[in-house]
């Protein structure tokens, strides 16, 4: 079991940053993947950034330039830099990680382990 728990979520003006972490134990696995998904009211779930050790980053489009994810689930947790937020980014933010992978999957059906959540409110 791998035990996953989120913070530094909070409110930002547009324009602003934030950085979110994600603190990780129990069993972690070296080929594991660990990302971020975001899920905002009304909408469904949605991929966000991840990275596996070896294999590098993976981002959504609409967070390219403007996100960064580091860390490791080998270093007991991975980071998100949010920076230039904007509204449309307001949501709930949850930290996931997979079994082994050799690939970095952004379907959360891919993911095993969850976080419980830290809300982001970008405010206009």
């Amino acid at each position: 079991q791998v035990q996953l728990v989120e913070s530094g979520g909070g409110l930002v003006q547009a324009g602003g940053s934030l950085r979110l972490s994600c603190a990780a134990s129990g069993r972690t696995f070296s080929s594991s993947v660990m990302g971020w998904f975001r899920q905002a009211p009304g909408k469904e779930r949605e991929f966000v950034a991840a990275l596996r050790s070896g294999m590098g980053t993976k981002y959504a489009d609409s967070v390219k330039g403007r996100f960064t994810i580091s860390g490791a689930i080998v270093k007991n947790g991975v980071y998100l830099q949010m920076n230039s937020l904007k509204p449309d980014d307001t949501g709930v933010y949850y930290c996931a990680a997979t079994g082994d992978r050799y690939f970095i999957p952004s379907a959360s059906s891919e993911y095993t382990y969850w976080g419980q959540g830290t809300q982001v409110t970008v405010s206009s």
